[in-house]
């Protein structure tokens, strides 16, 4: 359910293809991603699931399969 929800705000964020997003995917490697694209995407991350991810967390998500782990982490 986490994946479903972060590719979509993935894809608004960025403009890609949600289909093409899979938990290996790199942000700015892959997708192109700068560091204000990747703090819209968190932003998004927290507005959605209504969780608050600390900065010391949010610099180490390199690929969507981190912010699944780190949403998880913050829902526990």
């Amino acid at each position: 359910m986490e994946f479903e929800k972060l590719a979509k705000i993935i894809a608004e964020v960025l403009n890609v293809d949600a289909n093409e997003i899979t938990l290996d995917t790199t942000f700015v490697d892959e997708l192109g991603a700068d560091s204000l694209d990747v703090f819209q995407i968190i932003m998004g991350i927290e507005e959605e699931f209504d969780i608050e991810i600390p900065n010391e967390e949010a610099e180490k998500i390199v690929s969507v399969g981190d912010a699944v782990e780190a949403i998880k982490s913050a829902l526990n």
